[in-house]
C-alpha cells in the first residue's frame, strides 16, 4: 500500500482528501503544519506528498525548498487556492501542481502519474 503524506490545514480539504485516499487504497497520513510535515518526512518513508502551500508555523513553500535543498526526490504535489503561485512552486522543485478547488478524480490522476505503478 502506497504511503502519503497529507499536509493541509484545512479540515474539511484534508476531510475530504483522506477519505479518497483511503477509498481507493493508499495509507494517507495528515498533519496540518510544515513543522509536523518536516518531522514527519525526517523520521517515516512516504511515497508521495500532497503538500498545502499556506501552512502554518512553516509554510508549504519553506518545506518544499528545505526538503529539496537537503536532497530529498519523492514527488511533492502542491495544494493551494493561489494558481499564480503555481510557476513559484514548480521552481523550488514540485513534481506536480492543482489548484483548489479540484475534482478527487483529477487528484488521483496527478497523484497517479507520479507514482511507479506495481
Amino acid at each position: 500500500m502506497k504511503r502519503i503524506l497529507l499536509v493541509e490545514d484545512e479540515k474539511r480539504v484534508a476531510s475530504f482528501i483522506e477519505k479518497g485516499l483511503l477509498k481507493h487504497g493508499y495509507c494517507p497520513t495528515l498533519v496540518t503544519d510544515g513543522e509536523q510535515a518536516l518531522n514527519q518526512i525526517y523520521h517515516e518513508s512516504y511515497d508521495l506528498v500532497l503538500l498545502d502551500l499556506g501552512l502554518p508555523i512553516i509554510s508549504g513553500r519553506a518545506v518544499l525548498q528545505t526538503l529539496r535543498q537537503q536532497g530529498f526526490t519523492l514527488p511533492i504535489i502542491v495544494l493551494t487556492a493561489y494558481s499564480e503561485k503555481k510557476n513559484l512552486a514548480l521552481g523550488l522543485g514540485a513534481d506536480g501542481f492543482i489548484d483548489k478547488p479540484f475534482r478527487f478524480s483529477e487528484l488521483l490522476e496527478v497523484i497517479q502519474s507520479h507514482l511507479p505503478q506495481e
